[in-house]
């Protein structure tokens, strides 16, 4: 990854099928995120985030990223996006359901953990 550029935009209904596909190959999900970003690197795409817009927060549902660009930075920049679009949009919070063995990775990326969901206060 380093040195090349990753390419986020929204989810596209003509995306459908390549989206659908990212995920049943990488998180075994079968449903296309009705609402979301796409990350791809040299034209391959790398990382799905599924998420819904509510009157209060950006409520992120899944974060997918290929296995072999794990532990690159791609799911950070992946939020890092999401956050500039909250800002966009005047919502104040990122938040995130609880998902068994990414509680290390949100602490760095910086949600703070309420209950059984995960905050990201967003920085304008």
């Amino acid at each position: 990854m380093r040195g090349q550029t990753l390419f986020i935009r929204p989810i596209d209904t003509s995306d459908h099928e390549i989206v659908s596909g990212f995920l049943r190959t990488h998180a075994h999900l079968e449903d296309t995120p009705a609402c979301g970003l796409m990350g791809k690197l040299v034209g391959n795409l790398v990382a799905v985030i599924g998420m819904q817009i509510t009157a209060e927060a950006i409520r992120i549902d899944e974060i997918v990223v290929a296995p072999d660009l794990r532990r690159k930075r791609v799911a950070r920049l992946m939020l890092d996006e999401v956050e500039q679009l909250a800002a966009k949009i005047d919502r104040k919070r990122i938040v995130m359901s609880h998902c068994p063995g990414t509680e290390e990775f949100l602490r760095r990326v910086g949600f703070e953990r309420e209950g059984v969901e995960w905050i990201r206060e967003v920085r304008r």
